[in-house]
């Protein structure tokens, strides 16, 4: 049966499953120099990643204020989300440009490769075969979410990382 991608419009839904849709992907991906990936996939490849990039991002990041509903089914929209360095809190009936921006970057990176596999090697320190060691860096792993998405989202909240016990002060 093929994923129906509900988006979601700022209203809060219950049932919404991507901040952005196929036609958002589209275009966000008109001005993207490597957008080979992206153009390549069928829309129903392209609403997949776009649902498992919404679901990565609200399982790694941690947005500032609260849900707009109780209810809703993803993070956005929010009630008293501010933007660093801006006093204004954003409207509780939106989802950030630059998040559903930072979902079409994601699910392009998804398109190209599984980024929440375990990484090669995981476990080993070396791997000896006939003479032959291979050594691996257990800190040299590509992260799940990449470094523009999470600089498109920064403003808005924090990466949860599973080695920090730090939090992010926000003064109100």
């Amino acid at each position: 049966m093929p994923l129906t991608l509900i988006k979601e419009t700022g209203a809060g839904l219950v049932d919404a499953n991507s901040y952005a849709d196929v036609a958002d992907g589209d275009a966000y991906h008109d001005g993207h120099l490597y957008a080979s990936a992206w153009t390549a996939a069928s829309a129903d490849q392209k609403a997949v990643a776009l649902v498992m990039a919404s679901r990565l991002i609200d399982a790694e990041y941690q947005f500032g204020g609260t849900r707009a509903v109780a209810t809703q089914s993803l993070q956005w929209p929010r009630r008293q989300c501010r933007i660093l360095d801006d006093e204004d809190a954003l409207a509780e009936i939106m989802v950030p440009k630059a998040v559903v921006q930072a979902t079409c970057e994601l699910a392009r990176e998804l398109l190209l490769v599984d980024r929440t596999a375990s990484p090669a090697g995981e476990g080993l320190k070396y791997y000896n075969i006939a003479g032959v060691q291979t050594g691996y860096d257990k800190a040299d792993t590509r992260p799940v979410i990449p470094g523009v998405v999470q600089a498109l989202l920064a403003k808005y909240g924090v990466l949860i990382s599973a080695k920090s016990g730090a939090v992010k002060l926000t003064r109100v």
